[in-house]
């Protein structure tokens, strides 16, 4: 039997990713002193910080990777901790600088005035502010069920809670654990495929967040620029109600973003969403369309009761010129998800299961019509300036 070489091996852990940063052990600098003796592979992994909360996670995947080769027999792994140069140098290049070197100055965080990526004209990622005019309409779990249903279809997505008083997102999605820190660099927890980050995590429990203004401006300005999103696909945003601080911190922030207008039936709800939409307009954002959350009731009988009324979401959608996204009925099993941490999406049963994945294909084929439209733009305009310069 062939005993594999040193090379053997750390190619054999090159497909080993680390859980939080979704990269290659290999590639990260994590892998040291590879020795293969008697059948047995010994190493050491050096973890990003000491105690790392996937640990067991990462000798699973390394043990796994190992004894698939030819000749070994058992695998002895050691664990490390980076030093503060090492970790400088994995935040670089996760931001886009793969010359950083270990002895690099660390970078340092939003006071070095990084820009928000997602603003950027060649960002892949399309952020959404899910918004409503009023508190009590269902919106953070319509932002946590959208973003389960879209990376149920593969996609990667974040969710950035940004109603700072109200946080409730890391309880919806039921992420156990809290953000890690890396030079500075927070590596926000997933859950169910998504990435979150929430003021939830930093605060204890049923402690309340009293700051003024320029505090919300600027922890959500952290959330944008410190967090490693790694370039989602999707980034959607919840809201608080209204169109206070937030709202115009975040229209600035992300000039390029769309929003997405949760209602009720009720005639009342829709009158005050409809202040959502006109701040939208002030802000120069695309509204890409309304739900109407709470819709029906339909009881054990088969019997349907409309018990906030009926018609405010399609009113408000054809006031404001933007299309009905979808309605989603009043079941027990969406609070009861929203309670537990696991989004009512994940069953795939039940009527409000169907309209949330319905949504969210809906938003897909949006994007990838956007996304045509800025590629069809791109080559009309290379070939026109192709044109030019041959005419010169």
């Amino acid at each position: 039997m062939s005993t594999p070489t040193t090379d053997q091996i750390i190619e054999a852990l090159r497909p080993v990713e680390d859980p939080e940063l979704h990269r290659s052990i290999v590639d990260l600098g994590m892998v040291r002193d590879v020795e293969m003796k008697g059948g047995v592979v010994s190493l050491t992994v050096v973890l990003t910080i000491a105690g790392c909360p996937l640990r067991n996670e990462i000798q699973n995947r390394v043990g796994t990777a190992l004894r698939a080769l030819d000749g070994v027999k058992d695998v002895a792994l050691n664990f490390g901790v980076m030093t503060d140069d090492e970790r400088a140098k994995v935040r670089e290049m996760l931001h886009g600088n793969p010359g950083a070197t270990a002895g690099s100055q660390p970078a340092q965080g939003h006071a070095s005035g990084r820009e928000i990526s997602f603003a950027q004209p060649g960002s892949k990622t399309r952020p959404i502010l899910v918004s409503s005019g009023k508190g009590g309409v269902g919106k953070s779990s319509v932002t946590t069920n959208l973003a389960v249903a879209l990376a149920a279809q593969g996609y990667k997505v974040g969710i950035v809670d940004a109603d700072i008083y109200g946080y409730s997102i890391p309880r919806m999605l039921g992420t156990d654990r809290d953000p890690v820190v890396i030079d500075n660099m927070l590596l926000p927890p997933e859950q169910w495929g998504v990435r979150c980050i929430s003021i939830g995590y930093f605060v204890p429990e049923g402690q309340a967040v009293v700051w003024r203004g320029p505090m919300l401006h600027k922890a959500l300005e952290q959330f944008l620029t410190d967090v490693f999103w790694d370039e989602p696909d999707f980034l959607l945003i919840d809201m608080p109600p209204g169109t206070g601080d937030v709202q115009m911190g975040l229209a600035r922030m992300l000039p390029r973003t769309d929003l997405i207008i949760v209602t009720t039936p009720a005639v009342s709800a829709q009158k005050v969403a409809i202040r959502a939409a006109d701040m939208a307009r002030r802000s120069f954002l695309r509204v890409a369309g309304v739900i109407e959350n709470m819709s029906t009731f339909t009881c054990d009988h088969g019997n349907t009761y409309e018990l906030f009324g009926n018609g405010g979401g399609q009113a408000l959608a054809s006031e404001i010129g933007s299309p009905l996204l979808g309605n989603i009925p009043i079941e027990a099993a969406v609070a009861h998800g929203s309670d537990t941490g696991e989004p009512i999406v994940l069953s795939k049963v039940g009527a409000a299961a169907e309209a949330f994945a319905a949504i969210a294909q809906r938003i897909i084929s949006e994007t990838v019509s956007m996304q045509d439209m800025v590629g069809c733009s791109a080559r009309n305009e290379e070939v026109v300036q192709v044109s030019v310069s041959q005419r010169r």
